[in-house]
């Protein structure tokens, strides 16, 4: 039994998991549709992906990628600034290329989500309403017209995975749609704003600060309900109510 891998949880709510044994990634999910899409994303991508091995219903076998991830919320980044602006340019490439068949949120969606994600958070008392308002003010310039581009969707820092200063691939791609440029660049930096700087510049395009802060608002105010209801911990340092306390101070 020496041989026997073991079986690693790396993430589990009750929408999708994701499990490793030994070199690959088992990522379970219950909407065949989404995983339809993922699988779609990471084929037509052009940016380094995990290899696909198998896939079955409901299930995706993924080869682990090499190099380590380029960061984690809540802790300091060790990644250099080139590694940086490399998963800048990745971005970059991935939005310059055509769009994906599936279509993200509307601007009209994400504003009825934040009267909602706000309002929740009020009535529970789950943080300060100074804090939810100013928020909510800040997150509003992101509800502005944007062209599409083949966005990721959900570009956490720990998604990305680098070797020196090169990007080996990006995982998770079973938010990938048409969507707002910004909003990956958001995703990205968030809890680690010190580093947008290095992503802007490894992007290589014109971009708006502004809206990039406001993404940091409207992502956060947005997951706080959906972490607590999935069992993680929104304030746990570095993550959404830190960003959100952060943003309040200096909106």
């Amino acid at each position: 039994m020496a041989d026997v891998e073991d079986v690693e949880i790396v993430v589990a709510h009750r929408e999708r998991a994701t499990v490793r044994v030994g070199e690959v990634f088992l990522k379970v999910d219950s909407d065949q549709a989404r995983l339809d899409a993922e699988t779609d994303a990471i084929v037509s991508a052009p940016i380094p992906t995990p290899k696909i091995l198998w896939r079955k219903p409901s299930v995706l076998a993924l080869a682990a990628l090499p190099g380590i991830p380029l960061g984690r919320l809540g802790e300091p980044s060790t990644a250099s600034p080139a590694a940086w602006a490399a998963a800048g340019a990745a971005l970059r490439t991935l939005h310059d290329a055509p769009l994906p068949p599936r279509l993200g949120r509307t601007r009209e969606q994400l504003a009825a989500e934040l009267e909602f994600e706000c309002a929740w958070l009020l009535t529970n008392d789950v943080l300060p309403t100074d804090i939810i308002t100013r928020n909510r003010r800040i997150a509003e310039i992101a509800l502005r017209p944007w062209n599409p581009v083949f966005t990721h969707g959900d570009l956490q820092v720990a998604h990305v995975f680098v070797d020196g200063d090169a990007i080996t691939g990006v995982i998770d791609w079973s938010e990938a749609a048409q969507g707002d440029a910004m909003y990956d660049l958001a995703t990205l930096t968030l809890g680690h704003p010190e580093r947008l700087k290095d992503v802007v510049a490894g992007y290589g395009a014109e971009v708006d600060l502004d809206v990039i802060r406001a993404w940091w608002s409207l992502r956060s105010l947005r997951g706080v309900r959906w972490l607590l209801d999935h069992g993680f911990d929104p304030a746990a340092p570095g993550c959404e109510v830190d960003v959100l306390k952060a943003q309040a101070r200096t909106g």
